[in-house]
């Protein structure tokens, strides 16, 4: 079975938003044919294009896999319905979980159901902040900018992302 790289990020606003994300973590990692390799902080994250709810807590996880990017994103689906997801009456509301297949080693997909790299990532500080604690040197595949010069080059005073500080 060859062995993909994978980063993932994962976000909550409702609930224990932490814990939502640290048991789809964990969902991921018991999975078969899944090897959790590296995790960023989690961040306390504002919301972007609806503005209208809770803040997020995001991370990102770095994965080995044997599996494809299809039956990746099944099993993450999967997860997010045991977690309680439940179709999204608004486009980017509140949700308990939403795990997101941000790289796959090289891949370009242009596909309905999945687009890799994740089509808004370079505009995203909630995923760039994170992902850059734990590879910030990786190359976006279609745009050929590493990590940090995309988080750099986005506007931070309309994404607000906080480390994440337990009381």
């Amino acid at each position: 079975m060859n062995n993909h790289t994978v980063y993932i990020c994962a976000g909550s606003n409702i609930g224990d938003k932490v814990d939502n994300c640290v048991k789809g973590i964990e969902a991921l990692k018991e999975a078969e044919g899944v090897t959790l390799a590296l995790q960023a902080k989690f961040y306390k994250t504002e919301p972007v294009d609806y503005k209208d709810q809770e803040w997020f807590v995001n991370t990102v996880v770095k994965i080995e896999t044997g599996l494809d990017p299809f039956q990746l994103l099944n099993l993450l689906k999967e997860i997010e319905q045991d977690a309680g997801r439940t179709k999204a009456p608004v486009r980017f509301g509140p949700r308990v979980l939403d795990m997101d297949i941000i790289l796959f080693d090289d891949e370009v997909i242009n596909g309905d159901e999945l687009e890799i790299p994740h089509p808004r990532m370079h505009k995203r500080c909630f995923v760039l902040r994170p992902l850059c604690d734990i590879a910030p040197d990786i190359s976006h595949p279609v745009l050929k900018k590493d990590m940090e010069q995309l988080l750099s080059s986005i506007d931070d005073n309309d994404q607000k992302v906080i480390e994440y500080t337990w009381d």
